[in-house]
């Protein structure tokens, strides 16, 4: 089977190292995840000290963050859009840690316009029925004035508005779904963003 021990790697000098045992059961490896976009499957895997890791072999959902604003929402993952270690994990939307998914930015939206009372990502857009809400409902004059100081001298940046109005986002994956059944990570900002998306671009044109 998949095996992790180094007895059968060269040493630094380039010498064979001699075989004196077989192989061990704590030197054991195991199948990767894999894990796709799908309804969600997670397996159980008992390991070593009696232990369980949760092996997801499908999610369709995760906890992402928006650092700059301090919120974390539950978001559906659409694909994958870049992985810097192999274009075959992006092209079969494989999920693993430090992988750029494309979000849906709904949540985010909603509790945006719901905390500032100003439209995001609605350029040249009405809002939807029952989606004005969060920017017209009733507020207490309490609310309205803790409101009107959030909005003092905030800005969204560009780059990230823009994505609002497709309405999907790009995050990282900072979680590991093979090992703990999640996918959690954070929303894309500032530099970060701007180095992800010029990649996504430059790998588009090839």
């Amino acid at each position: 089977g998949i095996s992790r021990d180094s007895r059968h790697k060269r040493s630094a000098t380039g010498a064979k190292r001699a075989h004196y045992r077989k192989k061990r059961k704590f030197e054991l490896g195991r199948q990767a995840a894999n894990t796709k976009i799908g309804a969600k499957r997670i397996h159980a895997v008992r390991v070593r000290g009696g232990n369980v890791k949760f092996r997801a072999l499908r999610l369709e959902a995760g906890n992402f963050s928006w650092g700059s604003e301090h919120t974390t929402r539950k978001c559906r993952v659409i694909g994958v859009k870049y992985n810097s270690t192999n274009n075959e994990l992006v092209r079969t939307n494989t999920l693993v840690k430090g992988c750029i998914v494309e979000i849906d930015a709904t949540p985010f939206r909603q509790w945006f316009e719901s905390h500032y009372a100003l439209p995001l990502g609605r350029r040249g857009k009405k809002p939807h029925e029952g989606h004005e809400e969060g920017l017209n409902k009733p507020r207490s004059n309490h609310v309205q004035r803790k409101v009107a100081a959030r909005k003092e001298g905030f800005k969204v940046e560009q780059a990230l508005d823009d994505q609002f109005v497709t309405g999907r986002v790009l995050a990282r994956v900072t979680s590991r779904p093979g090992q703990s059944g999640r996918c959690d990570g954070y929303v894309l900002e500032g530099k970060e963003l701007e180095f992800y998306s010029r990649k996504i671009r430059s790998k588009g044109k090839h």
